[in-house]
């Protein structure tokens, strides 16, 4: 008997059009796009539709318009298709997505939330201080040794999505991220992929920010867990939301430890992975981590077929 897990991706995912269909096909993903649209007092669903990707790709809409895709997406899935997961996770802003799918946190709550953490990303650092790079063909152990070799006092760079067993994005100060990249070059890498992003996430030059959510997370009510979701800071399921403020807020400065998840749910007996949301990014991490995993992708009215399908 298949064990379904659902995973909501994070920034890099988004694209002009992303939840149009289920917008236009089903009117539980209808009512979660308004619903975005009263809790922001914008209209994040044109900005989600139609662009222009100057403003979808402004951290402060693209955080909510990837949410509110992901839980649309959910919806959707478990009206029309009957999936009921065993667990979630989702990749850092992911994982809000996914606390909203388990029944944790409210969903206009958490898409002011995510709003708001955006543009506290986005306030921390001034543009062009902090940068993002992917590292590929170096293993975990490899990447920090030469974030501590390119780190100084002043300028520092760390591990900051572990994404593959050969894939680490690394984040910190810009010059901090380059001298990074040529060590890693020395030692080996194959390629080094700066990221199109405007803020160092999962760094310590996130801290204000981290300060910042965690002040808004005060007045947030949280509800108990329907489905256990897997933290992005510890890569264990997490059922108690007493825990969850705390574990949202390190985030912010802590690595995503995606390989460790993904084995993690492999490990639980999880034997499908249904990507909800926007892009496949992370089914094509999934493969080079669990190629023994089924995996589904749900993002658009013409997707539902198949996964209902392969879940019969």
């Amino acid at each position: 008997m298949k064990k379904i897990a659902i995973i909501f991706p994070g920034q890099g995912s988004q694209s002009i059009g992303m939840g149009k269909s289920l917008y236009e096909g089903f009117a539980s993903a209808r009512a979660v796009f308004d619903a975005a649209n009263d809790a922001l007092g914008y209209d994040l669903k044109g900005i989600a539709f139609s662009g222009p990707a100057v403003d979808l790709d402004r951290t402060e809409n693209t955080q909510p318009a990837l949410l509110t895709a992901g839980v649309a997406a959910f919806r959707v899935l478990s009206e029309e298709a009957g999936a009921h997961p065993v667990s979630f996770a989702g990749h850092s802003l992911g994982e809000f997505t996914a606390l909203c799918a388990s029944g944790v946190l409210d969903f206009k709550d958490a898409v002011r939330l995510v709003h708001l953490r955006g543009r506290f990303m986005q306030e921390s650092v001034p543009y062009g201080v902090g940068k993002m790079s992917a590292i590929i063909g170096l293993g975990l152990g490899e990447v920090i040794e030469v974030c501590a070799s390119a780190s100084t006092a002043e300028n520092v760079v760390v591990a900051a999505n572990v994404n593959g067993l050969q894939q680490v994005v690394i984040s910190g100060h810009a010059g901090a991220v380059d001298r990074a990249g040529a060590i890693a070059k020395l030692k080996g890498a194959k390629m080094i992929a700066p990221l199109q992003v405007s803020a160092p996430s999962h760094s310590p030059l996130m801290k204000n920010a981290a300060e910042r959510l965690a002040e808004e997370l005060k007045g947030i009510g949280l509800r108990q867990f329907n489905v256990p979701v897997y933290s992005n800071v510890e890569a264990a399921l997490v059922a108690d939301p007493t825990f969850v403020p705390g574990l949202l807020v390190r985030q912010l400065t802590s690595p995503v430890l995606w390989v460790d998840i993904i084995k993690r749910m492999k490990a639980d007996g999880v034997t499908t992975l249904i990507e909800a949301g926007p892009g496949k990014v992370l089914t094509g991490l999934v493969k080079r981590i669990e190629p023994s995993l089924e995996l589904l992708n749900f993002g658009e009215a013409s997707d539902l077929d198949k996964v209902k399908a392969a879940l019969r």
